[in-house]
């Protein structure tokens, strides 16, 4: 590997504390219908990176715009029921932006949310209670939220992130990227 391809990396040619870096590449996820799945998502301008398969087997790799992982499904790929992927998240600089065009590709899309507690970890909470309607009144990022699923109910959590804080945050120290709200969740406002 050239220092190049490791400062890109994000190791800055130094030796990483665990060992090799680790970056997530693929996410796999059930789909009933291959070929159904596949256009709803070159629909929405995700880049077919593969379409391979014989004798039943198929896999489908394709990449949202500006992200370096990819999904996968197909048929023999995967166990996981169709739509038992979970929340999966994208990143998008323009929540605005990113809800009209998968509107217009005639994606159901839910209008913006954000937490009700004032935290940037509004979209991680089961509970629909805890979101509260619009953009976050504060312009934030990391607190504005919106959902889509795919024909299978394989649900998308859109995130908006305009300015992205320095580094991680360490995990103890919650004070980094807010207060902790009430009930003790990282990020809150409390």
């Amino acid at each position: 590997m050239s220092k190049t391809q490791a400062d890109s990396n994000g190791t800055n040619g130094a030796p990483h504390r665990h060992g090799s870096p680790m970056r997530l590449e693929v996410v796999i996820i059930g789909v009933s219908d291959v070929d159904r799945a596949k256009a709803f998502y070159t629909d929405i301008g995700w880049r077919v990176d593969g379409d391979i398969g014989a004798d039943g087997y198929r896999l489908v790799q394709l990449t949202p715009p500006g992200s370096t992982a990819s999904v996968i499904f197909g048929s023999g790929v995967t166990t996981a029921a169709p739509g038992a992927g979970g929340s999966l998240l994208l990143a998008v600089d323009d929540m605005e932006a990113t809800r009209e065009a998968l509107i217009r590709h005639g994606v159901e899309v839910s209008e913006m949310f954000h937490d009700a507690a004032g935290s940037l970890a509004g979209g991680f909470f089961a509970s629909p209670e805890r979101e509260a309607p619009g953009p976050d009144p504060e312009g934030r990022s990391y607190a504005t939220y919106a959902r889509f699923s795919d024909p299978d109910g394989n649900t998308w959590l859109l995130q908006e992130i305009v300015e992205r804080l320095p580094g991680r945050v360490d995990p103890v120290d919650y004070a980094a990227f807010a207060k902790a709200d009430p009930d003790g969740a990282p990020g809150g406002r409390g």
